[in-house]
């Protein structure tokens, strides 16, 4: 098979967000035709989609008004991630309705009305959110409700008398209350002790029940109803893995989830009236964004593989038939070239079993070069998605493995938990078993392993290039903390108490963190290391790669560093994504690439 060049791969577009308009003969979604993300609509019956945004600057969300064609976005400067909101109106004018930069507003859905929506913001102090309404008229703001927390709004009752409050604990764990928008009292619906998530909440035709999905007292998400006035669980489903994404109809009568089998969806139709189930067939990959047509015939959903980048694909509910609907990611060239992995585990230290994804190269003889790739979070996991970076890889000849070490999602509660606060080392020795499993039964080049990953990814790279130097021949992190200590000190306000329930604090765990750090360890790092940072990155500040790269060149290592001044926590412009996936392509090459490639 035939190498070519990284272009072809990193112009595949994307397409997300889909979202039907009231009357349901259009669809909108945001997709990245034009190299920013922007709004685009598709005329159902028709093929071609037409942009109907055109700012300067990334949107981030659209939803629709009520009743109307208008749309509610959002749009962040350079990636910052302090996000304002906008009235989209049909004739392309955008109204500015938060206008206050600095901060962060969160959209919390639309009145039933279509004349109030509800967000969230820090503006009134930077480490706490509050809630707040706005008349879309008038744009009046009142505030509803505020605290000592991260309070957001999640979505008004049927009768719009009162608006369902989420409060983050942790990222793991939260709390959904009704606020009373006449007396402003909040009744608490979900208390608990130990862990608990309650998310995708919809409220059923009389107002008096919530569907949602929880894994409270459990290890993974099930379906559950929740009795607004008792506030009693029944469980209506439940599997041996996380279901993911619910959506209800507009009549109320359906619901639709996706279950997330190892990092594979498996799409799922409910029938509520009649209690039957419906899955339909999709490739290796992963669902989500599930919305029912205002006339309930169709589902779209955002259906994104290894070999079927991102697209909205729709799914006739009379026939249980998907077809894909757009076409934004198509390209002829990559088509036959694109490889879909296999899903493989192997045992670490303590005999824990760990999940990866391991996808080898077509057509090529000999041992594979390798480059382990390290998903952020790190309350995330590795899934069967497009990546245009790995696919190139494969396509030169290199085998590609995700691995989902211990403290991924995906897993249950336990597994999760596993590389908390002073037990994060034994996820980086995850690392090294899993090179042992490649060595013995992957086909590898001992002497070309790479690793590469972003924000804890990062942190993981230059965790195990630092404690384990010996078995690295090159090593890439993208936005990595490289100091927990550090990264403390300066992440955003509001995300400090968060990820110190995860890392610890500095007060009570400040000498294991200076134990572990990469930075203190930067004299033992033996692999040649490129460092890509946006400038306005809000979570990891550009610090955390300027203090590793600076102590490496004091002793004439080999480190390449890229800057990203218009950049944040992701990589978002086509500009920025060919300096930096073509950085990293030419890196990996270098000290990788046999020299046939």
């Amino acid at each position: 098979m035939s190498a070519i060049g990284l272009d072809p791969y990193m112009h595949v577009r994307f397409a997300k967000n889909p979202e039907y308009d009231p009357i349901g003969h259009k669809l909108s979604f945001i997709a990245d035709y034009t190299g920013l993300p922007q709004v685009w609509e598709i005329n159902l019956g028709e093929e071609w989609p037409v942009q109907t945004s055109f700012t300067n600057e990334r949107i981030t969300f659209i939803s629709y008004v009520t009743g109307t064609s208008h749309k509610i976005i959002g749009m962040d400067t350079g990636g910052n991630e302090k996000q304002q909101l906008y009235l989209l109106k049909d004739d392309g004018t955008l109204k500015d309705l938060t206008n206050s930069p600095d901060h962060i507003h969160r959209y919390g859905g639309n009145s039933p009305d279509g004349k109030w929506i509800a967000w969230s913001s820090n503006r009134r102090n930077p480490a706490h959110f509050d809630v707040y309404q706005q008349n879309l008229e008038t744009l009046e703001i009142r505030l509803l409700y505020s605290g000592d927390g991260i309070f957001s709004a999640v979505k008004w009752s049927p009768d719009g008398k009162s608006i369902l409050i989420q409060k983050i604990n942790s990222p793991l764990d939260n709390d959904l209350g009704l606020l009373n928008l006449s007396t402003r009292s909040m009744n608490w619906l979900t208390e608990h002790t130990g862990e608990a998530s309650f998310k995708d909440v919809h409220f059923n035709k009389d107002g008096d029940h919530l569907y949602l999905l929880t894994n409270k007292d459990r290890e993974f998400y099930g379906l559950a109803l929740l009795n607004i006035k008792t506030k009693h669980f029944v469980w209506l489903e439940q599997g041996q893995w996380d279901f993911e994404d619910l959506a209800m109809n507009k009549e109320k009568s359906m619901l639709a989830y996706s279950i997330n089998e190892g990092g594979i969806s498996k799409g799922v139709l409910v029938d509520i009236n009649r209690s039957n189930l419906y899955t339909w067939k999709t490739p290796m990959g992963v669902i989500s964004n599930l919305k029912f047509s205002p006339d309930s015939q169709k589902l779209a959903y955002v259906f994104k593989g290894p070999a079927h980048p991102s697209d909205i694909w729709e799914l006739d509910l009379k026939t249980i038939q998907a077809e894909r609907l757009t076409y934004v990611s198509r390209s002829p060239v990559l088509e036959k070239k694109l490889v879909e992995p296999e899903l493989i585990s192997f045992r670490s230290f303590d005999n824990l079993e760990i999940p990866a994804f391991y996808f080898k190269p077509k057509e090529k003889p000999g041992k594979f070069p390798v480059v382990i790739y390290l998903h952020g979070g790190p309350e995330s996991q590795a899934r069967a998605i497009y990546n245009p970076v790995l696919q190139y890889f494969l396509n030169q000849g290199y085998a590609v493995c995700t691995p989902n070490v211990r403290g991924s999602t995906g897993y249950g509660k336990t597994f999760t938990h596993l590389d908390d606060v002073r037990k994060r080392m034994d996820a980086v020795k995850d690392l090294i078993f899993l090179v042992e499993w490649l060595k013995e039964n992957g086909n590898i080049d001992a002497k070309k392993i790479g690793i590469m990953g972003g924000s804890y990814g990062g942190f993981m790279v230059l965790a195990a290039i630092s404690h384990y130097p010996e078995r690295w021949a090159a090593a890439i992190d993208i936005v990595g903390m490289s100091s927990l200590r550090t990264f403390l000190q300066t992440t955003s306000p509001w995300r400090k108490k968060t990820r110190e329930i995860e890392y610890g604090t500095i007060e009570q765990d400040g000498q294991f963190f200076d134990s572990i750090d990469p930075l203190n360890y930067s004299s033992q790092i033996s692999a040649p290391l490129l460092v890509i940072h946006g400038e306005r990155d809000p979570r990891v500040h550009i610090k955390e790669s300027e203090q590793i790269v600076s102590k490496l060149k004091e002793r004439q290592h080999t480190v390449d560093f890229i800057r990203l001044e218009d950049e944040g926590h992701s990589i978002e412009k086509q500009k920025n994504k060919t300096t930096a996936y073509k950085a990293m392509v030419a890196f990996m090459d270098r000290y990788l690439g046999d020299g046939s490639n």
